[in-house]
């Protein structure tokens, strides 16, 4: 049986596994973790728990100790240089005119390494940036372009829901989004109304679309003529959640009615 806690790096981040091991931990606990990036500082935000199962293909990465005085202050010392790399590296980017933005930094635990994070919409010369970098903070530099779904993974935020956006807070990884989506499910089809943070379309429309899909199969399709107890008309919308679909009768008047109602005056012809 492993023990198994979650981790969390960011305040509104994803919830990482890792091996507890012995070690008696409350939720809100500062540990130090293994990650494949080295050691980590992370908050517990799942409490322990046994697990007769690997939740991965791979074995689990290890809480390494409970944050100590130390710690904090390296975490403090490394918020701080990530705040100084962050503003150095956008004064030469624009110095050096280079056609990239610049979003987040991260610093490793030990404070050895720095990735910078950007988006371009092109490959960037980054080599006189990263000559700058090395000469002011002597550490190993990293520059990883990203798109902009990532960035606003990294970046966090709250949704039009009002809840933190998916991709921060529990998406692994981003499925294709389509406007087809939209359509399916009778949304609106003005971009503002269905664009996430990142500019893109929302994640959260793949949640509910093959559901939509399947109970669309019951429904006659849009501009259909069918027949109804009170005459024939023509299929002009479904609500698919209350099982009711709007028909255009000869007459000129709209109705809704049941679409059981609909299926039976079909079969009775």
């Amino acid at each position: 049986m492993t023990k198994i806690v979650g981790v969390r790096f960011k305040s509104f981040g994803r919830i990482y596994d890792f091996d507890s091991g012995a070690f008696v931990l409350r939720y809100g606990d500062r540990v130090i973790v293994e990650t494949e990036q080295g050691l980590c500082f992370g908050m517990v935000a799942v409490l322990p728990a046994l697990c007769d199962k690997r939740l991965s293909g791979r074995p689990l990465k290890k809480v390494f100790r409970l944050a100590n005085e130390k710690d904090f202050k390296q975490r403090e010392k490394n918020l701080e240089k990530e705040k100084s790399a962050q503003a150095f590296c956008i004064k030469c980017i624009n110095e050096l005119k280079l056609k990239m933005n610049l979003f987040v930094v991260e610093s490793s635990f030990d404070g050895n390494k720095l990735t910078f994070f950007f988006t371009a919409e092109g490959r960037v010369d980054f080599r006189q940036l990263v000559k700058n970098l090395v000469n002011q903070f002597g550490v190993r530099i990293e520059m990883r372009q990203v798109g902009i779904r990532n960035q606003a993974k990294m970046s966090g935020g709250v949704g039009r829901c009002g809840r933190a956006i998916c991709c921060s807070l529990f998406m692994n990884t981003f499925e294709p989004v389509s406007i087809r989506m939209a359509k399916d499910q009778n949304l609106s089809l003005n971009p503002t109304k269905i664009s996430g943070l990142c500019g893109r379309l929302m994640c959260c429309l793949t949640y509910e679309h093959e559901t939509y899909r399947k109970l669309k199969k019951r429904f006659p399709r849009i501009g259909k003529i069918v027949k109804t107890a009170s005459g024939q008309g023509k299929v002009v919308r479904h609500n698919v959640i209350r099982d009711r679909l709007t028909i255009h009768m000869d007459e000129g008047q709209e109705i809704e009615l049941p679409l059981d109602d609909i299926i039976k005056e079909q079969e009775r012809k």
